[in-house]
């Protein structure tokens, strides 16, 4: 029989959100707490797997490849948009920046995988990779529009400017999360120093 106590026990073994206390569901579970105990971004397991997996590597060589080809494709949609021309380079650049997209993100739960044990949502990127999945959907979006030949192609270059902007708000979320992995790493350093001497 499901009781309330069985209810709670699943929606807490189902649940990725780390700040339940920020979204109105009880509890003690805070930014940067895993289990009720203080965490920093890595426990030194998960940054172990994550210096010795070559998904680390390939996460750092997609991430500013897919940064190059967004740059060079909003030039592209944006002279479309002002000039009218160049439809065919746009669309060909949304498509190659869509597919660099799809590859990190296959890449990217791989590596979450390794690193943290589940293939997304874990609590350490938990809103990354919430709104990567916004982001995907507006750049699968664009697609499904584009090869369904819906709309015109100022509409179109429109879906892809909004995916462009979500991409944009997620790249920041993810280098916010590399600083604050640097400012910790440094930290985790120095203070392992301090013990030693």
């Amino acid at each position: 029989m499901l009781t309330a106590d069985r209810f709670t026990g699943i929606f807490k073994a189902l649940d990725a959100c780390p700040w339940n206390a920020a979204t109105g569901r009880g509890g003690k579970r805070q930014v940067g707490v895993r289990r009720g105990v203080a965490t920093t971004l890595y426990t030194p397991d998960e940054r172990r797997r994550r210096d010795s997996t070559p998904w680390t590597l390939v996460q750092g060589i997609l991430a500013p490849v897919q940064f190059l080809v967004f740059l060079v494709s909003l030039g592209l949609v944006l002279n479309y948009l002002a000039t009218g021309e160049g439809y065919i380079a746009a669309t060909i650049s949304i498509i190659a920046k869509t597919a660099i997209l799809y590859l990190i993100m296959v890449t990217g739960s791989i590596w979450e995988k390794v690193v943290f044990g589940r293939w997304l949502f874990a609590p350490a990127f938990f809103w990354e990779d919430v709104f990567s999945m916004l982001v995907l959907a507006l750049h699968t979006a664009y697609l499904l529009v584009l090869v369904l030949g819906i709309g015109d192609g100022r509409g179109q270059m429109m879906l892809a400017l909004a995916a462009y902007a979500a991409y944009v708000v997620n790249a920041a979320q993810f280098l916010m999360k590399l600083r604050a992995a640097r400012r910790e790493e440094t930290g985790w350093r120095g203070g392992n120093a301090g013990q030693m001497t």
